[in-house]
């Protein structure tokens, strides 16, 4: 099997890399070659006797896509975009990236022909959903986003939607929660204060809470991201149906739910490293979130994630503190 990972050097991307490594394969395929893409070279992938690719590439650009999928990849996660609040800042990047970008995957793999026919996991997102919501948003909500990440992410399961109706891909779109605790840096994301709340006092530094500690939100960890991609690749379409886009399952608490689950992990020490800043703006961003689901569907097909968020907090000391923490 051949994979093509758009976006392998986001923390996602090159988690799924290795992931993929270490299972060996996808389903009952083994993995021979691997195609990592990303705006910047992603890094060379351990222990892989396959073939690898590492291409720093601009999807948004023209003739980039027809370049990626000229190999025929035989399953792509389409994984490459602006975060949330980037794509809000800059309304031109956003629509270029996430919506030109994905257009232009979309259109080079209907132009390859000849019966190709890749499988194609596109990570939307709950951005597709706005405000205002029922208490559990179930799996026939209708989706009215509420800033430009989530038009973009939107339009993008439509033609998903469109594309494989029309025979020229098999795609299945996964709307992810808000993934936490991410590790590294922070980033653009309006989210991002959800894991940094987090990930910085458990690493002895400061973090900055910019909302209200009753604000309530959708989440999955890094691993659970890992597993529904994983799976999504290597559902049988006609357990999907005709409606490709999922809404995955997730953990629905607030911000003083984190900050009282971090506590009982870290102690009062770790969570006096949190300190109150509002800001407006992201204030107005994640108002327009979803906060709870009933992912009925996606249970159904087989998708898994934490039910306690001691669970995402216990996986990322695990995963990316070697089991320790500033206490």
């Amino acid at each position: 099997m051949h994979v093509l990972i758009l976006g392998a050097a986001g923390m996602v991307g090159q988690k799924l890399t290795t992931a993929l490594i270490a299972d060996g394969g996808l389903g009952d395929q083994a993995l021979t070659r691997l195609s990592l893409v990303d705006v910047v070279e992603p890094p060379a992938p351990a222990a892989f006797s396959g073939a690898v690719d590492r291409v720093a590439a601009d999807l948004s650009l023209p003739g980039t896509a027809e370049q990626v999928v000229a190999s025929r990849p035989d399953v792509i996660f389409h994984l490459a975009a602006i975060v949330s609040g980037e794509a809000e800042a800059d309304f031109d990047k956003g629509y270029r990236i996430n919506l030109d970008g994905t257009r232009f995957l979309f259109d080079a793999i209907r132009l390859v022909g000849d019966g190709y026919r890749p499988r194609i996991v596109f990570t939307s997102s709950i951005a597709v959903f706005g405000a205002p919501f029922p208490d559990l948003i179930p799996d026939e909500y209708f989706t009215t986003p509420l800033t430009s990440y989530g038009t973009q992410k939107a339009i993008g399961e439509l033609l998903l939607s469109d594309y494989t109706r029309r025979g020229f891909f098999d795609g299945v779109a996964i709307r992810l929660p808000t993934i936490c605790v991410r590790p590294g840096k922070p980033n653009k994301a309006a989210s991002g204060f959800f894991s940094n709340i987090i990930r910085e006092p458990l690493s002895g530094h400061e973090a900055v809470l910019p909302v209200a500690e009753d604000v309530r939100h959708w989440f999955a960890s890094p691993r659970a991201a890992v597993s529904f991609l994983k799976h999504a690749a290597t559902l049988d379409s006609d357990r999907i149906g005709p409606r490709r886009a999922i809404s995955l399952p997730g953990l629905s608490c607030t911000v003083s739910d984190e900050i009282a689950s971090l506590r009982r992990i870290g102690g009062e020490a770790v969570v006096a490293r949190i300190r109150r800043e509002p800001d407006p703006t992201i204030g107005r961003i994640v108002a327009g979130w979803p906060t709870n689901f009933n992912a009925r569907r996606a249970a159904e097909l087989g998708f898994v994630a934490e039910t306690r968020f001691e669970e995402i907090i216990e996986a990322h000391i695990e995963d990316e503190l070697g089991g320790r923490f500033v206490s």
